[in-house]
């Protein structure tokens, strides 16, 4: 595989808000257009097992995740899009990395602490082990594919850190075969919560906090009407609650009439209510498209499936291939053809 590989995942947690859509996936679809990568998506349904669950609803929200995420852009024939536990060479080659990869290593990683704070103190707390050691299924994850590139937000940099050391491992151990995957920067929009814009866009604060990429318009627009903006006097710098709308509409596309907003500020003239009328109004431009997308996908529930499948075909085919030489070199039998 060339380097020039690019491999990234979501989880399934439920629909996709703002943050979501240009933190992360606008920007695979931008990789996926510029057609200079191959690129690699993938729904980690296992990785959503760490954390308690409910099977019925882990289902339905990976078959929904796949939907999204080809109603926000990704594109079957351009992309390799598929659903991770439908790829088994996963959780096998993470069993073998998982023996490379350091003890004390994996008891770095603040995700582990932050999210097993998260449980701790509830009734019948469970931490799972899979909790601990899911970085090596997210090494496993790029690695399958001999990625070059991943792109990450900076609370994955740390979990991508650990996958090159790995992969330094794993090639020191049994020969050289992993390249060392790095950071594909781009720039993205940091996104805040409307009702709080001192804290990220999130669902775990609560509906009023995201905007979800398929709202309807009647939630997007009492959303924006009810954002956060400013208290400071006029002619002092812009608050966080302004910049973040003005963000949205930047992120919308609409960066002329952000600039407009911004020159009027510097002027001292405060207008909040036409910003939020031109942020809301961007924002029912772009869930209303992808609402339509989305209804045309997912009312075709027998071309969903072939879809999941061709491209858990396409990413086993890469993967067979990965597993076959792994194998070969941690003195493993060959798998019978």
């Amino acid at each position: 595989m060339s380097n020039q590989t690019v491999f990234s995942g979501i989880q399934p947690t439920g629909e996709l808000h703002l943050g979501n859509y240009f933190g992360a996936v606008a920007n695979w679809v931008r990789i996926q257009e510029s057609g200079c990568y191959q690129a690699i998506y993938c729904v980690v349904d296992l990785h959503a097992m760490t954390m308690p669950y409910n099977p019925n609803e882990l289902r339905k929200n990976t078959q929904q995740m796949f939907i999204d995420l080809l109603a926000a852009g990704l594109d079957p024939d351009k992309s390799i899009v598929f659903v991770q536990s439908m790829v088994p060479e996963h959780t096998e080659l993470a069993w073998i990395l998982g023996c490379v990869c350091a003890y004390g290593d994996l008891t770095r990683q603040t995700q582990f602490k932050d999210k097993s704070e998260q449980l701790e103190g509830k009734q019948d707390a469970f931490i799972s082990a899979g909790l601990f050691t899911y970085p090596v299924l997210q090494a496993a994850d790029i690695l399958l594919y001999r990625a070059g590139w991943v792109p990450v937000g900076k609370d994955q940099e740390q979990h991508l850190e650990l996958s090159r050391d790995i992969a330094r491992r794993f090639n020191g151990q049994f020969g050289e075969y992993f390249p060392e995957p790095a950071v594909l920067s781009t720039e993205t929009p940091k996104l805040l919560s409307l009702a709080d814009p001192l804290k990220k866009m999130s669902k775990s604060l609560g509906p009023k906090h995201y905007i979800g990429l398929f709202e309807e318009e009647k939630s997007v627009r009492a959303k924006v009407r009810s954002a956060v903006t400013d208290t400071g006097e006029a002619g002092t710098e812009i608050g966080p609650g302004a910049l973040n709308l003005l963000g949205l509409l930047r992120a919308c596309g609409k960066a002329d009439t952000a600039q407009a907003f911004e020159r009027e500020y510097a002027n001292g003239a405060r207008r909040y209510a036409p910003l939020k009328e031109a942020v809301a109004d961007a924002l029912v431009e772009l869930t209303g498209a992808m609402r339509q997308r989305r209804e045309g996908i997912a009312g075709d529930r027998e071309r969903v499936h072939k879809l999941m499948q061709e491209g858990a075909e396409k990413a086993r085919a890469i993967a067979r291939a990965t597993m076959k030489e792994v194998r070969r070199l941690a003195g493993l039998p060959k798998h019978q053809e």
